[in-house]
């Protein structure tokens, strides 16, 4: 669900207008925005930034000291190949396998962990989809 019906109406019109690139990236966007639309109990927001950003942002209901469990964002330096950067706070998931990249202070003012997916790569967006759900988990409780 959305905070507000103005969310995902740019959403809409955001993804309408958006045309798929060799790299698949809309595509791997509309999927981690539909699983986050099933977790239970979370809200998504929206915020567009044409030229530089498109933010989604999940939130937890019982989430009270943080505005998030996930950034979402579609990088928009150029439209006709835009790439995700998703990114997690460094404890809410396990990146096993270290393919995320550590930013210190980079989510909110805390630690984070983002993965950046600019190619057509099936691993690597299954791999952010599993921290999508480590991060809803860590979230609930």
């Amino acid at each position: 669900m959305f905070t507000d019906s103005t969310h995902s109406d740019e959403l809409n019109a955001l993804l309408e207008g958006w045309v798929e690139s060799e790299a698949k990236t809309k595509a791997a966007f509309e999927e981690y925005k539909d699983l986050l639309l099933s977790f239970e109990g979370s809200t998504l927001s929206f915020k567009g930034r044409p030229g530089v950003s498109y933010s989604l942002r999940a939130k937890h209901a019982n989430q009270t000291e943080r505005n998030l469990f996930v950034l979402v964002d579609i990088i928009d330096d150029d439209p006709a190949d835009r790439w995700l950067s998703v990114c997690f706070y460094a404890d809410m998931i396990n990146d096993a396998d270290e393919v995320g990249d550590w930013v210190p202070g980079g989510l909110m003012g805390e630690d984070a962990c983002c993965f950046n997916l600019d190619e057509d790569d099936a691993e690597m967006r299954t791999y952010i989809k599993d921290r999508l759900t480590d991060a809803y988990n860590s979230a609930t409780k």
